[in-house]
């Protein structure tokens, strides 16, 4: 086969791998800015009706949308498969390393770098604390859903990924909620622990656990059910998220109107995060002898994020209309183009990594 012909099965392999709505997520999340916007405007009453509507400082409304968006997500990972994480040791290695050690740390430090000194005069004064917050929640917990969609893109070991999904989240439910609270502390931002906790409880362990009982029935009915569950809660998913970001700024509207150039300024220390993440763990493989099928989706686990939940807990611990929420979002609005070019380099870097 040609080159020219080989990259065409790459990229017909890519867009199969990613649904119309993955392809699109920016375009999407640029959409619902301006009908979130547009309908905070227009109708302020239903919004802060909707925000009213709390117990325990949970808003019910957008606790509902999270399970819807998190659940069938979360019911694609099968613990079992952690019993493989011996094959990849190396790789395994290097993730959670990237993941636990390096991410949530750097973040802290890009953003009180950019956030709390270098753009500060152009910020908010009163969010500048708030938005470094955001930033801290959105690198705590790797990523979990669309990482099996970039192992693919990446032509990514099925096995490798699946275990190190599943490892990620046992570490979430344990480690989330201290990582987060002893970097709020080093960058002298209040813990609201009790909020915290609540948070990792009600977005964490009960969407997993639910998943993970859902799972194993599906699974002990036999044939395709498992499979057809999760092609029918697709859609859920999605417009969960969308009504999320919609509820989200409706809220944030005044704000981003008064100062867009905020969004701009967020997204600087995410995308310097994620080169700098991404590039380690892919260069750390090379030098551990780990497969190219192992580095990619390393790589890129590394570098993602679970923005669905950085998103909650956000709210749950700021507040719809905080820095917080908008610096998660900027999160997700950056989050396909920029990983797109992180498979789109660690594809073209293929031959060199294997040149040991």
């Amino acid at each position: 086969m040609s080159a020219a012909a080989e990259g065409e099965a790459a990229i017909g392999r890519r867009k199969a791998a990613m649904g119309t709505f993955e392809r699109y997520l920016t375009l999407w999340v640029a959409l619902c800015i301006v009908v979130g916007i547009a309908l905070g405007a227009l109708l302020p009453g239903p919004f802060q009706a909707l925000g009213r509507m709390e117990v325990a400082q949970v808003n019910i409304p957008v606790a509902l949308l999270i399970w819807a968006m998190i659940v069938p997500m979360l019911l694609r990972v099968d613990f079992a498969a952690m019993g493989q994480v011996a094959r990849h040791w190396r790789g395994i290695a290097v993730t959670v390393g990237i993941n636990w050690l390096v991410k949530p740390f750097s973040m802290a430090l890009l953003g009180w770098l950019f956030i709390g000194w270098l753009f500060r005069p152009w910020l908010p004064a009163g969010q500048v604390d708030s938005y470094i917050a955001g930033l801290i929640l959105l690198a705590a917990a790797p990523c979990t859903a669309m990482v099996f969609v970039w192992s693919r893109l990446t032509d990514g070991d099925a096995n490798f990924t699946l275990s190190q999904v599943a490892l990620n989240d046992a570490i979430i439910l344990v480690a989330f909620a201290p990582v987060v609270g002893l970097l709020l502390g080093l960058s002298a931002i209040t813990v609201p622990w009790d909020t915290l906790i609540l948070s990792v409880g009600l977005y964490i362990v009960l969407p997993l656990a639910a998943a993970q009982v859902w799972r194993r029935s599906l699974v002990a009915s036999g044939g395709k059910a498992l499979e057809r569950t999760l092609k029918a809660l697709h859609p859920v998913s999605l417009v969960a998220l969308l009504a999320t970001l919609v509820l989200l700024f409706g809220f944030q509207g005044g704000q981003i109107l008064a100062q867009p150039l905020v969004i701009l300024l967020l997204a600087v220390p995410i995308l310097v995060q994620v080169y700098l993440n991404a590039g380690l763990a892919y260069v750390l493989n090379r030098q551990c002898g780990s497969a190219h099928s192992v580095a990619g989706p390393s790589a890129l686990i590394g570098a993602s994020n679970f923005f669905e939940l950085a998103v909650a807990v956000a709210i749950g611990l700021y507040g719809f209309e905080s820095g917080a929420a908008l610096a998660t979002v900027v999160g997700v609005l950056v989050e396909v183009p920029v990983m797109l070019s992180v498979v789109h380099i660690v594809m073209r870097t293929r031959g060199w990594y294997e040149r040991r």
